[in-house]
């Protein structure tokens, strides 16, 4: 299992993987319409990410006729997640709704203390005098 993951990991640290894979999540393309998306990468070098990714089991591949058809798989994406997403998303979720509170709380308008209510003028307090 660990050595399966750890295939997995290897597959999804390459951006041009990451990207073939992105491209694969709209449905399954030929070879060729694959190597067309990297045009500066050789056609060798795109079937070298493929067999990466096909070795991870993130891709999987049919024959058609004389074409090759490449279709994502997310199994082990998902095996990823249970391992190491899912086991965690309740502390981050909680962390994070503590950080959205702290920060709408600090974004709101402070109320400004009410000032005395005055009329422009003073008043005058009348004296009595007691005689």
């Amino acid at each position: 299992m660990n050595q399966d993951l750890d295939q997995i990991w290897k597959a999804l640290s390459d951006e041009t993987r990451r990207t073939i894979l992105d491209f694969l999540r709209s449905g399954p393309k030929p070879t060729t319409a694959i190597v067309e998306q990297f045009p500066d990468l050789s056609r060798f070098a795109v079937m070298k990410h493929l067999d990466v990714l096909r070795q991870a089991a993130l891709v999987v591949t049919r024959e058609e006729g004389r074409q090759r058809i490449n279709s994502l798989n997310a199994v082990p994406i998902r095996m990823i997640y249970e391992r190491w997403v899912s086991k965690y998303e309740d502390l981050w979720a909680s962390t994070l709704l503590r950080v959205k509170e702290m920060t709408e709380r600090a974004a709101a308008p402070q109320s400004p203390a009410r000032p005395a209510k005055t009329s422009g003028r003073k008043r005058k307090r009348k004296v009595r005098s007691r005689s």
